[in-house]
């Protein structure tokens, strides 16, 4: 697999779309080919603000860091990484609703992170050279490498707390169903749900993942009647903390490597909302059925 070179643009930026596809050929996407970074940087967009948060640096080296911590369970580094991304990627959600900007951080800075994270080995299902999906570097946010860690830290931390985005992103099947649900976007709900993994977890639950998936299915099917923010209501995020959590990103050091780091103060969850629905998400837990699994002849 290349590795490429460290020296890469100094400054997030703003990559279209349109352009992406044409840039992710087979060989790239199998780790044969550089990406023609020079063509990729002048088809990006600057961002208009001198604020140090867009800086790479930072970055590369959180992504070097884990590459190193994890070089043998590559999965693993989720729950590393993702509240790191978070606190040195300081934005608010529109920011990070831009598609452009994971564009560009995953074929302009950190092409080699897409590819030490999610190139598996060995050759694909048909036999041919094993390639990483075109939506690990530009796809939803529940899919693309990094906006998949950056939106699990947003959707689980518990205002400055980022120990439920750890257990969140210790398990796959979390990260890569409960992502895609919109419920998640109530905070007493996704909290909850990791309350329930945990517990799920720390009894020594056979299927584990597939009793998350289930879990997620019924959270998620429950919805369309129960009205969560109904029935367990949603304290208001403090915007104003929120916005100078973000703007203290000039003077706040680099992360740290061995403590979870501080995200924003800007609220935390209902108790009352959450134990509420951490009962009943357990009751669901409890009586949903899992897939059944085909038995070998």
């Amino acid at each position: 697999m290349i590795r490429y070179e460290s020296e890469g643009p100094e400054r997030l930026a703003l990559l279209p779309a349109a352009t992406v596809s044409g840039f992710l050929t087979g060989a790239v996407r199998a780790g044969r080919e550089r990406l023609p970074r020079v063509a990729i940087l002048r088809a990006s967009v600057p961002i208009d603000d001198a604020s140090a948060r867009w800086d790479t640096a930072p970055l590369t080296e959180l992504f070097d860091e884990a590459a190193h911590r994890f070089a043998d369970e590559r999965a693993a580094a989720d729950a590393w990484l993702a509240p790191r991304l978070h606190a040195t990627l300081r934005m608010t959600r529109a920011e990070a609703a831009r598609p452009e900007l994971w564009n560009f951080l995953a074929l302009a800075v950190a092409p080699d992170h897409v590819l030490w994270r999610h190139l598996a080995g060995g050759e694909g299902k048909d036999g041919s050279v094993a390639k990483v999906s075109p939506p690990r570097f530009a796809g939803p946010h529940h899919t693309q490498a990094f906006a998949r860690l950056w939106w699990a830290a947003e959707m689980f931390r518990d205002g400055h707390d980022y120990r439920p985005v750890e257990i969140a992103c210790g398990n796959q099947d979390m990260i890569n169903t409960a992502l895609r649900l919109d419920v998640i976007d109530h905070k007493p709900t996704a909290l909850a749900m990791v309350r329930v993994l945990k517990g799920l977890a720390d009894s020594g639950a056979t299927r584990l993942g597939d009793r998350v998936n289930a879990l997620c299915t019924a959270v998620n099917t429950a919805a369309g009647t129960l009205m969560y923010d109904v029935i367990a209501p949603q304290d208001p995020v403090d915007h104003d903390a929120l916005a100078a959590w973000i703007a203290d990103a000039d003077a706040a050091p680099a992360v740290p490597w061995d403590r979870l780091p501080d995200g924003p103060d800007d609220g935390t969850a209902s108790r009352p909302s959450f134990d509420r629905l951490s009962e009943l998400f357990e009751r669901f837990s409890a009586e949903a059925p899992l897939r059944e699994r085909g038995r070998a002849m």
